[in-house]
């Protein structure tokens, strides 16, 4: 199904690439302009390399880097240089792109973004990363919740952002919104590499989903990023893997959503996302169509409480060197201050 790598592209294919960015150092508005000419300069190279591909996907921190700094000269705005100039190299190459960046926020600390851009330039999906990697990330969390769009060829197609991945509500969300392709981009290093790729599998399997995952490669002189772009099918099997890290590679496979589209309708055996809201239907008309699960009870109810929830000891950043904070959310950084 792969069709080798998607040179030999089918009817029904959407052919992905997956760049393992060189992750970069950036620290000042002149780094993150020449960051972004980079970036642009691989949308042109990801065109070139393979003149089938659909979708060219850049991972989380491609442009800003694993500093965590979230100096207000180096954020990003929608409106701003660095999204107008994926937006026209995604014209320019006729090409669906997916992008990061750390946009500056008014209220309180940045937001982590994800962005889809079509082949006409035009933004398509809009994210902003629900769960932040805590404690060592100093994100807003997001408050958008799971954009799902009609992405190239007619894809259902959302995003989600490295530690978003590790949550199977997330995976679970992206597919019960009709997600057929599922990105996830993410700046990880080594240590994660084994769960990174079991989770990578297992979203796909458990929601009959196409995941397309991918992190920075290389080294900033501090971190080691791992590269590890991986392209899984429905079923769970690995159709591409980036096992080399050699940065700025770019790792492609044919995905058929199609074929997601027939497992969703016409399996029986593990099709668990329609089993979950019908548990038994051998025994019972339909299903059980109930909720039997507490957790879920709780967060609706605003109770969710673990049983070790007292004793549990990293509750913030600091231990990463960020200080407490003091503001609730949906509380803006004015209105905090204010109040004290």
């Amino acid at each position: 199904m792969n069709g080798l790598g998607g040179l030999n592209k089918s009817e029904n294919g959407v052919v992905i690439g997956l760049v393992q960015l060189q992750l970069p150092v950036v620290a000042t508005p002149a780094d993150l302009a020449a960051q972004t000419a980079k970036i642009v300069a691989m949308v042109g190279k990801a065109r070139r390399n393979m003149a089938t591909m659909d979708l060219v996907v850049f991972p989380e921190y491609a442009l800003h880097g694993l500093s965590m700094d979230t100096n207000p000269a180096i954020m990003c705005r929608m409106d701003g240089p660095e999204v107008a100039a994926f937006r026209a190299a995604c014209a320019e190459h006729r090409i669906w792109g997916c992008f990061s960046i750390m946009e500056y926020n008014p209220n309180g600390n940045p937001y982590n973004v994800g962005i889809v851009i079509d082949d006409q330039g035009a933004v398509k999906l809009y994210y902003r990363k629900l769960h932040p990697w805590v404690p060592v990330e100093p994100w807003e969390p997001g408050d958008l919740g799971i954009p799902v769009i009609d992405g190239p060829k007619g894809a259902k197609l959302a995003l989600i952002i490295c530690h978003d991945g590790m949550f199977p509500e997330m995976a679970r969300e992206c597919a019960y919104k009709g997600a057929e392709i599922m990105l996830r981009t993410a700046g990880y290093t080594a240590p994660i590499r084994d769960s990174w790729r079991f989770t990578n599998q297992a979203n796909a399997f458990q929601n009959l989903m196409v995941t397309a995952n991918v992190c920075m490669c290389g080294s900033d002189g501090t971190f080691d990023s791992m590269g590890e772009g991986m392209i899984v099918n429905f079923d769970g099997t690995v159709l591409a893997h980036g096992t080399t890290g050699r940065a700025d590679e770019i790792v492609t496979a044919e995905v058929r959503p199609d074929l997601v589209r027939e497992a969703r309708t016409g399996w029986g055996v593990e099709n668990n996302i329609y089993q979950l809201w019908h548990r038994g239907y051998v025994a019972v008309k339909g299903g059980a169509m109930d909720c039997p699960y507490s957790f879920m009870k709780d967060m609706v109810a605003g109770t969710y409480r673990l049983p070790w929830e007292d004793a549990v000891k990293v509750v913030d950043g600091t231990s990463c060197g960020f200080p407490a904070p003091e503001r609730a959310y949906g509380e803006s950084a004015a209105t905090a201050e204010a109040a004290e």
